[in-house]
C-alpha cells in the first residue's frame, strides 16, 4: 500500500514536472549538454518552484548528478526528531517525479532517488540513462 501511494505521487510529479518545465523553457534559448540542463533545473527551476536555488549540485561527470537542498522547502515544517527521519523520503516521491518529469521534457531519460541524513536537509541523486 505504502509503495503504491510513493509510485503515485512520483507519476503525479512527473507530469507536473513535464508540463512546468515545457513552460519555462518556451522562450530559452536551446541548452548546449546534459550539464547546462541540470544547472537550469537547479537555478530557474528550482527557483520558480521552491523559490530558492539549490545549495549544491555536483557531478561524477559520467551521468550522476547529486542535487542538494539543505533547507529543502517541504521538510522544513516537519520536526528534526529521528522518527519523522524514516517517514521524510515519502515527501520526497513528487519532487522526484518533479525532477525526472522535467529532464524527460527535456530530452534525458532519468532515475531520480532522494535522500535525507539530517532534517530538513536532502540531496536527490540523477543517475542519467543513457539511451
Amino acid at each position: 500500500e505504502n509503495g503504491r501511494c510513493t509510485t503515485k505521487l512520483e507519476s503525479m510529479g512527473f507530469r507536473v514536472g513535464q508540463g512546468l518545465i515545457e513552460r519555462f523553457t518556451k522562450d530559452t534559448t536551446r541548452f548546449k549538454d546534459e550539464l547546462d540542463i541540470m544547472k537550469f533545473i537547479c537555478k530557474d527551476f528550482w527557483t520558480t518552484v521552491f523559490k530558492k536555488q539549490i545549495d549544491n549540485l555536483r557531478t561524477n561527470h559520467q551521468g550522476i548528478y547529486v542535487l542538494q537542498d539543505n533547507k529543502f522547502r517541504l521538510l522544513t515544517q516537519m520536526s528534526a526528531g529521528k522518527q519523522y527521519l524514516e517517514h521524510a523520503p515519502k515527501y520526497l516521491a513528487f519532487t522526484c517525479g518533479l525532477i525526472r518529469g522535467g529532464l524527460s521534457n527535456l530530452g534525458i531519460k532519468s532515475i531520480v532517488t532522494a535522500e535525507v541524513s539530517s532534517m530538513p536537509a536532502c540531496k536527490f541523486q540523477v543517475m542519467i540513462q543513457k539511451m
